[in-house]
């Protein structure tokens, strides 16, 4: 793994900025354009943009592909009628502001908000090339579990061995063999890139291990399942540069062999890791398109307020 800075620079290293605005912009004036009086445009569920990046996406098509969906907490409506596909083998950034549903549409793929009560799914997010709906309640949620893998925002290693931790979605698949458990787990580690790091303390705690490791544990974790879909939420946030150096290397590196979906506030990050990006505000979708083509040249200017930094 090379050391931070050595990488050659990724032709998205560098976030294009707008210009600047004679004033700060708020949230409000952004949504409506910066004009007094003038009605809020609506944001469209489905934009030019985001039919360009599905006929961009690479030749295998399409994964993932969510249809007018929303999601509920109760009463309160989360994600609003959001349509997007997410192309197969490539990384797909969602970025927006706290609160815009990101996270919230992340967890709807693993069906991770089943485990809370009255929430409410509409519409589908379906699967390719199986074609199964992934919220219909007749599918069971461990299955999707395993299929699409979740990184959470922090570390979040099991009480057992390096070893138990990777093997752990194994057993539950009901591999048994202890050649074919060594031979998965270690092919895992290697995909996070930590095999090298671990190979001779693999029965030691998990705990022992620093927090930029413990996260590349977690990835391995989520690599051994043989996961169709990747979810990263936010993985490199409670981790030091040199950490978020190497996860961002470590993504770069999978997204040859699985579809990867990230949300993450950084900027720079999305610009460097990402081949789309999608904006969310409010809950809905406002844009989406290749990643490079986003940051230099935004088709809303709601999009452009935000990558500049003028409000979120």
């Amino acid at each position: 793994m090379s050391p931070p800075g050595s990488r050659p620079a990724h032709p998205r290293d560098t976030i294009a900025r707008g210009p600047a605005l004679a004033a700060p912009v708020s949230v409000d004036a952004a949504a409506t354009g910066g004009a007094a009086g003038r009605p809020r445009e609506p944001l469209p569920t489905t934009t030019p943009a985001n039919q360009e990046a599905t006929a961009a996406a690479p030749a295998a098509g399409i994964k993932a592909r969510v249809q007018d969906f929303s999601f509920y907490y109760g009463p309160f409506q989360a994600v609003k009628n959001v349509s997007i596909g997410f192309a197969e083998r490539a990384v797909t950034a969602l970025i927006g502001p706290s609160g815009c549903g990101k996270t919230t549409l992340l967890r709807c793929f693993n069906r991770m908000h089943d485990l809370y009560p009255d929430t409410r799914y509409e519409g589908k997010i379906v699967l390719n090339p199986s074609g199964i709906n992934i919220v219909d309640r007749r599918i069971s949620p461990i299955e999707m579990r395993m299929r699409i893998s979740m990184v959470f925002q922090k570390p979040n290693p099991f009480p057992k061995s390096i070893f138990e931790n990777v093997a752990y979605g194994l057993r539950l698949r009901g591999v048994r063999s202890r050649r074919e458990l060594a031979d998965r787990v270690e092919t895992a580690l290697k995909g996070a890139a930590l095999w090298g790091e671990v190979s001779d303390r693999l029965r030691k705690p998990a705990f022992a291990l620093s927090g930029g490791q413990q996260q590349r544990l977690c990835i391995a974790r989520a690599l051994a399942v043989e996961p169709e879909i990747v979810l990263f939420d936010e993985p490199t946030s409670a981790l030091d540069p040199i950490a978020t150096s190497k996860i961002e290397e470590l993504i770069h590196e999978l997204r040859s062999r699985v579809t990867i979906i990230i949300v993450t506030h950084n900027m720079q990050q999305a610009a460097r890791v990402s081949d789309f990006t999608a904006f969310m505000y409010l809950g809905e979708m406002v844009e989406v398109g290749r990643t490079d083509m986003m940051f230099q040249n935004p088709a809303r200017p709601l999009t452009e307020q935000y990558i500049s930094g003028r409000f979120g």
